[in-house]
Order: C-alpha cells, then structure tokens, then sequence
C-alpha cells in the first residue's frame, strides 16, 4: 500500500493516551475485500485488524461508517448499473441485515441477506 496511514493521539480514560488509526477509505475498503465471501463479520472485527495492520491501538468508528456507507452507496450503484459482482466492493458482508446500519444503506436490509445468502450458495 502506498499510503501512509494517520495516526492521531487520543485520550484514553482519565489518564491514559491511544494511538487512534484514522483510515482512509480505500483501507477500509481491501479490509471488506478480504473479508469470507458468504459470512458476515463484524465492523469491530475490520477496527481491529485495521488498527493492528497500521500499529495503533484502535482505529475510528466514526470514519470507518462514514466510509462504509460511501462504498455501499458506490458498489450499490454499479451493480444497479450491471457492473459484475466481482468488480465491487462486498460491503454487504460487513453489515448486519438486522442492524440500524443496514437500514441506511443503499439496497437495505434485503439486499444485504439476498448477497449473503448467494455467497453461501457458491462458496
């Protein structure tokens, strides 16, 4: 990866200072992309391993949802548009059909199962 990554100190606690991984979104984006195709894994999980890959304590939850909803609304789009599958990143297997989040999302819900459950299927 070619991008340097940034690496805010934060407060932790009363006392206590944290390496805060502020990632960009097309880290958040090879972490989707690596993820098992047909299983959802949590968002916490794609943190955590963002912030252990770039050597931070934790990694944003604000900007890793900020991203995660920009790339759903762009691979949601290009399959709309008849864009293989194979081409978009597979935020649905990030999201959990049955959460807040997957409301807000483009497709929804029932997009996000209908993915998974394909997925499964060919895996």
């Amino acid at each position: 990866m070619d991008e340097v990554p940034m690496i805010e100190p934060r407060r932790r606690g009363r006392s206590g200072m944290q390496a805060m991984l502020i990632p960009s979104q097309q880290m958040v984006a090879e972490q989707i992309r690596s993820a098992p195709e047909g299983v959802f894994t949590e968002v916490g999980v794609l943190r955590r391993r963002l912030a252990a890959q770039y050597g931070a304590d934790a990694c944003c939850p604000v900007t890793v949802q900020r991203h995660l909803r920009a790339i759903a609304e762009m691979s949601f789009d290009a399959l709309e548009k008849g864009e293989p599958v194979s081409t978009v990143t597979p935020y649905w297997r990030m999201v959990d059909p049955a959460s807040l989040l997957a409301t807000r999302l483009a497709g929804g819900p029932g997009f996000i199962r209908e993915r998974l459950a394909v997925e499964r299927r060919e895996v």
